[in-house]
C-alpha cells in the first residue's frame, strides 16, 4: 500500500513527538508542556550563605525544609517560607554527605559511600544517631535518598555502579532500604535505562502521582519515571539558573524544591516550583 508524503505527515502529527533517545523501548514519549512545572521559570526561595555553598541534598518537613551539605555533619533546618536558617543540628563529623529524607519523627542522612545515619530527636537533649553500614561502596556513588512511606523503605539511588555483580553499565540503579532491619537488598527496587549524560544526582517521590523524580548535574537534566523505571520525561534544567543541581524535594501539595550548589561565581540557591493545573 502507497501513502502520499501528506498522509504520512498527518499520521506522525497525530501520533506525537517520539520518545526522547534514552534507553530505547522503555522510553514514553512526553512533551515539556504536559509537565505539571514550569522549569524555566522557577521562584528563588532563597541565595544561600557560603556555608550551603555545597548543598547536596533536601527533605521537607511540615513547614520547615531539611538541608545537608557537602562536608559538614549538620542538618541545617530551613523556613520554608523564604529560606531562612532556623537551626543547625550537629549529627555527625565531616563526611560526604549527599542525601536527606524524613521518615515519620526520623530523619536520615546517607553518604556517598552508602553509610546512613538515623537521627532520632533530633536537635533536643533526646537525640540519638545510629550509623548503619550497607554493602554498597564509594564506587556505587550513592547520591539520592528518600522515604518511599507506601513501601515503608530508603531509596538510595546512585550516580555510578562499580558493577562487580554482573549489573548493566548501561543503566542507573536504585536500591531499597529496610529500616526494619536494618539492611539493603542487592536487588535494584528500580532500574533505569540512561545515557552518558545521565547520574542521578537527587530523588523525590511525588506526592500525587508517585512517580520518581531525579535531577543530574550532569548533563542538567530532570527525569521522571514509574516506579518500575520506565522514563516518562527528560527535561533540560537551564545550567544559568542550576549550574549544579543536587537537591530535590516535594511538598505535600505538590510543590517542587530543588536546589543548586555554588558553581562558576554562582552562588548555591533552592527555587520553588509550584504544582501547575
Amino acid at each position: 500500500m502507497h501513502y502520499s508524503i501528506t498522509w504520512l505527515l498527518m499520521l506522525y502529527l497525530l501520533a506525537g513527538p517520539l520518545p526522547y533517545p534514552l534507553g530505547g523501548s522503555r522510553v514514553r514519549a512526553q512533551t515539556e508542556a504536559s509537565l505539571p512545572y514550569r522549569l524555566n521559570e522557577p521562584e528563588l526561595l532563597v541565595t544561600l550563605p557560603d556555608e550551603l555553598e555545597e548543598i547536596s541534598g533536601l527533605a521537607v518537613r511540615g513547614e520547615e525544609i531539611l538541608a545537608i551539605a557537602d562536608e559538614r555533619g549538620i542538618i541545617y533546618r530551613l523556613r520554608r517560607a523564604d529560606g531562612a536558617i532556623l537551626e543547625r543540628i550537629k549529627f555527625w563529623k565531616k563526611g560526604d554527605y549527599e542525601g536527606i529524607a524524613v521518615a515519620g519523627d526520623d530523619i536520615w542522612v546517607t553518604k556517598s559511600n552508602g553509610r546512613l545515619y538515623r537521627v532520632r530527636h533530633a536537635g533536643t537533649d533526646k537525640q540519638q544517631v545510629k550509623e548503619y553500614n550497607t554493602w554498597l561502596k564509594g564506587g556505587n556513588d550513592v547520591e539520592g535518598l528518600v522515604y518511599d512511606a507506601a513501601n515503608d523503605r530508603l531509596l538510595l539511588a546512585c550516580k555510578a555502579d562499580v558493577r562487580d555483580d554482573g549489573r548493566d553499565k548501561d543503566n542507573r540503579y536504585i536500591f531499597a532500604f529496610d529500616p526494619q532491619s536494618g539492611k539493603a537488598s542487592k536487588k535494584a527496587a528500580v532500574v533505569i535505562p540512561r545515557d552518558d549524560k545521565f547520574s542521578p544526582s537527587a530523588l523525590a517521590i511525588h506526592p500525587i502521582s508517585g512517580e520518581l523524580y531525579l535531577t543530574s548535574s550532569v548533563g542538567k537534566r530532570l527525569t521522571v519515571t514509574t516506579v518500575g523505571g520506565d522514563i516518562i520525561s527528560v527535561q533540560r534544567l537551564d545550567e544559568e539558573l542550576f549550574p549544579q543541581p543536587e537537591g530535590l524535594a516535594f511538598a505535600a501539595d505538590g510543590t517542587l524544591y530543588l536546589s543548586t550548589e555554588a558553581k562558576n561565581g554562582a552562588p548555591a540557591r533552592i527555587y520553588r516550583l509550584p504544582l501547575t493545573p
